[in-house]
């Protein structure tokens, strides 16, 4: 995460009841509004950079400025010229470079985009990979999820063919195998992370490991506290708690490391637009003071959730 560790307290709570800092205004493209954002990332100062998926570009709103988002990379149409992006589903801030590091989907290739004014255009990093979610850690290797390949594989900046760290064994639900990766987390002893979307679990693999441990989930397709349901955005804190985008219960939940039953800390009030409600979460993140933020995929909005 270029690189933020959160201290969150064992016993926090937050408040049931989002605020919503990005769109909330129904589908569009204006400045105001979001489609379909997906990975989002928080910056030290509490700027939001979002991928806005179905706008074909990445937003950023600034703290207090809930009005309105800057478009920061894409926003020229559906492409794949330099210029454009198709359904970006990640964004990274590398703070060495001052740029944006974006999983573009659509073109099947990541790519990096300075922050600096003027930029028209980005530059690619890795081609012809289904890429869906994008981490960094504290070494500032690239890790990139392949939900063509049911792999996790970590790059040097520069690096065209990376390190498999995580599934590559063709889908599936063995522990050497995943099943349409989507988003992970790398801490910093190297371990992955990674929300195994199709297989409703969570998988950590150690640094080197040909295979993974369950973690999270992998009791099948559910809502009951065992279960999750196609998860998508993950975060791992300090004391090694998951937090997960259980998409399809539509909620996030924490998980505590070695024990069976998760804890939903917001959402689980059934699909809805309500303060208290998601449809169909996706990425999520803290800032350094632990308030969550959930891009809330089909209410085209991001919701801040403050710690109590």
């Amino acid at each position: 995460m270029f690189f933020l560790l959160v201290n969150i307290p064992a016993n926090a709570k937050w408040k049931q009841n989002g605020v919503t800092i990005a769109g909330g205004h129904g589908v569009g493209n204006a400045t105001n509004q979001l489609y379909r954002p997906q990975g989002l990332f928080v910056d030290d100062d509490q700027t939001v950079v979002i991928a806005d998926c179905l706008n074909h570009r990445i937003m950023q709103w600034k703290n207090g400025d809930t009005t309105n988002g800057d478009v920061v990379a894409g926003g020229n149409g559906q492409g794949k010229g330099w210029h454009q992006l198709n359904g970006p589903t990640d964004v990274l801030i590398d703070k060495e470079t001052d740029s944006l590091i974006i999983c573009d989907r659509g073109n099947i290739r990541v790519v990096r985009w300075s922050r600096r004014s003027g930029t028209t255009e980005g530059e690619i990093l890795i081609e012809n990979i289904d890429c869906w979610g994008l981490d960094t850690d504290e070494q500032k290797y690239l890790y990139v999820s392949d939900t063509e390949k049911h792999e996790v594989r970590r790059y040097q900046l520069g690096e065209k063919n990376g390190t498999l760290v995580a599934g590559g064994n063709d889908a599936g639900i063995n522990n050497n195998q995943l099943n349409q990766p989507r988003y992970f987390f790398v801490d910093r002893q190297q371990k992955v992370y990674v929300s195994d979307y199709s297989n409703h679990r969570i998988v950590k693999w150690t640094k080197g490991a040909k295979d993974g441990i369950v973690v999270a989930g992998g009791q099948g397709d559910g809502n009951n506290l065992t279960h999750l349901s196609h998860p998508n955005g993950l975060f791992v804190d300090a004391l090694g708690t998951l937090y997960v985008s259980d998409s399809w219960n539509h909620r996030v939940m924490s998980w505590t490391q070695g024990v069976e039953k998760g804890n939903v800390i917001v959402g689980g009030n059934r699909s809805g637009d309500g303060e208290n409600q998601f449809k169909y979460p996706f990425g999520l993140c803290f800032d350094r003071h632990a308030n969550l933020y959930v891009a809330d995929y089909d209410n085209a909005r991001v919701q801040r959730f403050s710690i109590e």
